[in-house]
This record gives C-alpha cells, structure tokens and sequence, in this order.
C-alpha cells in the first residue's frame, strides 16, 4: 500500500462538536443518493445534504432540504448512499429510522421521506405530524 493510498483509506474524523452518525438515524438510497452528489456537484453550495425538520406543511412539520459547506457544531455526519447528509440534534429526534429515497418520475417524481415516527403525513409526503 502506498502513503497515497493509505491517507484514502484513512476515514476522515468530525470536526470539533460533530458527531459520526450511521444509517440508523437516516438512510438515502442509491438513487436519493445519486441525486444528491448530482445536485452538489451542479449547484456548487456545499459538498453535505443538511436535512431538517420545521414547523409548518398541512400537518405541522415539514422537511427542508439544503446544502451546506461544512458542519455545525452539535450536527450528526451520516455517510450514507454515496454521500454524506447533517443532521442536528433536535431533527435526530424526529427523524431516527428514516429512509429517503429519490424517483425521478413527471408525476409524484423527487424525494421521498419514509419515517417509521410519522404517525400521519400529508399526500404530498412533504409534512407529518408525530
């Protein structure tokens, strides 16, 4: 193994006050994640999915999608379908066990949120309440 290769193979550790999560809090799939390192390398506004969970939408919390340049302090890195999402402390607490998964089709086509703590969620997928 070269020095090269042994730096690739050397996990890259948080930054201070970032936490490792795993795909126990949330899971994209190979095709949210496709979509994700598609959106990141044409938007240019961050290398990291920062996902989280607001009040509003029909059924009083919503998802909110962003990009992000680099961790906050109190943010869970989750490497997860080819890239790496944030989470913060507060949308962990909602989102544990989530899968997002992405579909490109004209009708009910984009990202789709699979939340095991949902106990309702509007049409759209896009808000739920607990």
């Amino acid at each position: 193994m070269t020095a090269e290769n042994a730096m690739i193979a050397q996990p890259v550790a948080p930054p201070e006050g970032v936490r490792e999560g795993n795909e126990s809090l949330v899971c994209l799939t190979e095709a949210a994640g496709a979509k994700v390192r598609a959106l990141v390398a044409r938007e240019r506004q961050g290398d990291f999915l920062r996902i989280a969970i607001s009040g509003g939408g029909c059924n009083g919390l919503s998802y909110k999608l962003t990009f992000a340049a680099a961790p906050k302090r109190g943010d869970i890195r989750v490497r997860t379908g080819g890239a790496e999402a944030l989470v913060d402390s507060k949308t962990a607490l909602y989102l544990k066990g989530t899968t997002v998964d992405y579909s490109d089709k004209m009708i009910g086509g984009g990202f789709k949120f699979s939340n095991p703590n949902a106990k309702a969620s509007c049409s759209c997928g896009e808000s739920f309440s607990v």
